[in-house]
């Protein structure tokens, strides 16, 4: 099926998919700015109590590249992608919180389909995992030395992604094609500086994501969130009602590494930075 799909496919196409839950203040503005990179979108919405879907809903109906659709538990979002493997598709997944720079992404779809990156299975980008976006100027730790986010998945590199996948191109199996393997990763962090990067993001995850947030200090990821099951979930209604934010500490050992830094937030913002 895979091999057949892949040799039928002669164009390369970019799929974006957006999973998101309570992320109103950013959502739009990440969306708005990976549209135009991707010849697909999917908006995933994952029981958003804040204005999140609304949002969603406007972007769908105002763009045919965009599709809606609503889950119920984060790994559903993975089903959405099985049908494109072994297809010329590279799958970019893209978080409420990433604010992509939409004139590097001009330059990097030109760079994938001239098949620069036809023999990896993973890029990743230059990150700032900002602490505050302000009068123009975004503060935070780049990466490197932290962690980078990026999430551009080469599905031509597989025959199929099955098995765990708490989220979307999280977990799992990936079935490899032969001359591929994890380990067949880009990393443009490495090779390209923060100013003159094709990839980069504002990433927020230190900021408040929704209009709903209260003493966020960095909210913690699907897999923290899920783990540890019903001792897990105690905790957190436990930390709620004592009035305690919610924190990362995940977040905080791989995205707070290095020196605060500010860079020029102005390209990332079409309206102006918040």
């Amino acid at each position: 099926m895979a091999l057949g799909a892949f040799t039928k496919q002669k164009v390369t196409r970019i799929v974006g998919i957006v999973l998101v839950r309570n992320e109103d203040r950013f959502v739009r503005q990440a969306v708005e700015n990976t549209l135009g990179f991707c010849d697909e979108m999917l908006l995933v919405d994952n029981g958003s109590t804040d204005s999140t879907l609304p949002i969603l809903e406007s972007i769908a109906a105002s763009s045919e590249k965009a599709s809606l659709h609503q889950v119920s538990h984060p790994r559903e979002s993975h089903e959405l992608l099985k049908k494109f493997a072994g297809t010329r598709t590279w799958v970019f997944g893209v978080d409420g919180d990433e604010i992509y720079d939409p004139a590097g992404l001009v330059k990097f779809r030109g760079m994938v389909l001239d098949g620069t990156f036809d023999s990896d299975w993973m890029v990743l980008g230059n990150v700032l995992h900002c602490e505050i976006i302000k009068n123009g100027i975004a503060r935070g730790y780049l990466s490197p030395p932290s962690r980078s986010i990026v999430k551009f998945y080469n599905f031509a590199a597989i025959d199929a992604w099955d098995g765990d996948t708490p989220e979307r191109l999280h977990g799992g199996a990936p079935v490899f094609r032969r001359g591929f393997s994890e380990e067949a990763k880009r990393r443009l962090e490495k090779e390209f500086s923060w100013e003159d990067s094709p990839l980069r993001c504002l990433h927020t995850c230190f900021m408040k994501r929704s209009s709903s947030d209260s003493g966020i200090d960095s909210r913690e990821n699907i897999m923290e969130t899920y783990r540890g099951g019903m001792t897990n979930w105690i905790r957190r209604v436990v930390r709620k009602l004592a009035g305690h934010p919610e924190y990362s500490k995940w977040k905080r050992e791989r995205y707070a590494r290095g020196t605060l830094v500010s860079v020029d937030a102005r390209p990332f913002f079409k309206n102006g930075p918040c």
